[in-house]
């Protein structure tokens, strides 16, 4: 039996599960088919997957996933003018399908989060 070197505790290497690219090939395959419908609704739920409401957390808002970075506070920053490298800068935790998510989220939620974000401004003016 061939001994597996790892830095993390139950990692598998790389060569023990070899990418299945069939299956690669074949969900490009899918995803290539979809209908505009279709498509918005995987990205949709994609996107979902990465915005999170806790109770508690973030006063409730929509966050990015395991993070405490509201979507709010990303959309308020880049409608201040801070682009995608900015936001990566300032948030390292973040990648860019990160970004793809809150903007989406935004444009299916804008309401909400310039309600968030008009409340958020008002209070800075009525305390500062």
């Amino acid at each position: 039996m061939k001994a597996i070197h790892s830095n993390t505790p139950n990692q598998a290497s790389a060569a023990e599960y070899p990418m299945n690219t069939q299956l690669i090939d074949s969900l490009i395959q899918v995803i290539e088919s979809l209908t505009p419908e279709e498509n918005k609704l995987l990205r949709t739920k994609l996107h979902a997957r990465t915005i999170q409401k806790t109770p508690g957390v973030c006063g409730g808002h929509a966050r990015i996933r395991n993070t405490r970075i509201p979507i709010w506070t990303l959309v308020s920053f880049h409608q201040q003018g801070a682009d995608t490298e900015e936001l990566l800068r300032n948030y390292p935790s973040l990648i860019p399908a990160d970004l793809d998510a809150a903007w989406a989220y935004y444009q299916d939620n804008q309401y909400e989060i310039d309600q968030i974000i008009s409340t958020d401004d008002t209070d800075n003016l009525a305390h500062g």
